[in-house]
């Protein structure tokens, strides 16, 4: 018996391979935009500084998208959760804080305002069809390169 093609998703390459194929798609986008208080904000009440990296804005927005794709009905306050850190208070005991909302927000809006992801009746977001096919497409790619 011939073996059947299946389509390839977002559950079936790597994460970080698929972030970072992602992200590189978000930033040759022309709808996605740096917002310009990115250089300046921390991603934490735990951190001390803001990321080092260029695209960093890009990278946690590419792993926002892949979070609701494979988490339907997420919302902030579950991102914020997700992303949070230990802070760490010197020599007494540490504690769990939450990441900065602000920045998921903003990720999220953006995201919805390119159709890749659109809100749910019961609060939350989830993919949108569009925004579906697009990380399958990106993965389809990723898994190909990984093939070869």
């Amino acid at each position: 018996m011939a073996e059947e093609e299946r389509g390839i998703c977002v559950r079936d390459v790597a994460a970080d391979a698929f972030i970072a194929a992602y992200a590189e798609h978000l930033k040759n986008s022309d709808k996605f935009e740096l917002p310009v208080w990115a250089d300046l904000v921390k991603t934490s009440t735990t951190k001390e500084l803001a990321p080092y990296g260029d695209d960093w804005y890009y990278i946690r927005a590419a792993s926002i998208a892949r979070k609701v794709y494979l988490r339907p009905g997420v919302g902030v306050g579950a991102l914020r959760k997700w992303y949070g850190c230990a802070f760490k208070n010197g020599v007494r005991h540490q504690h769990f804080k939450r990441a900065n909302a602000g920045i998921i927000r903003s990720v999220l809006i953006q995201l919805e305002e390119m159709k890749v992801t659109e809100k749910c009746e019961n609060g939350g977001r989830k993919m949108s069809r569009v925004g579906q096919q697009d990380l399958d497409r990106i993965a389809n790619a990723v898994f190909q390169e990984d093939e070869e």
